[in-house]
């Protein structure tokens, strides 16, 4: 079968990303952590075969995953949580957004994409 006819699929497990509201890389697309230039070139996943991401996403419909090990939210900056969990949610969000919706791709980020780089909320303490 021709690449294109096999549809994006996931790099981690190997099966199909069926719906934008599944995808990782569209995920960081509307958060503004991937250029657009970029989207047919990078490997697609499911946003829960990526947990150190989808573990921020705090929503209805959406089961909670739980990281083990030092990438763990529980072992992060409460105040870093907080504003991943916000950020990332809005993310998700968008993509739930966009699957009903009719828009152009250009319009699919966030207006807030890439305002914050998720490790300048972090605390340091040297």
């Amino acid at each position: 079968m021709a690449r294109c006819e096999q549809g994006y699929l996931c790099a981690v497990c190997g099966q199909d990303v069926g719906d934008i509201t599944e995808s990782e890389l569209y995920l960081r697309y509307v958060l503004g952590e991937v250029a657009f230039e970029s989207l047919d070139r990078l490997p697609e996943r499911h946003i829960r075969c990526n947990p150190t991401l989808a573990q921020f996403i705090v929503a209805e419909g959406f089961a909670p995953i739980v990281v083990e090990g030092p990438f763990a939210k529980a072992h992060l900056d409460p105040a870093f949580v907080a504003v991943e969990e916000q950020r990332v949610t809005q993310g998700y969000l968008r993509l739930l957004e966009l699957s009903t919706a009719n828009r152009p791709i250009a319009e699919y980020p966030l207006p807030n994409a890439g305002a914050v780089r998720p490790f300048d909320t972090m605390s340091r303490d040297v």
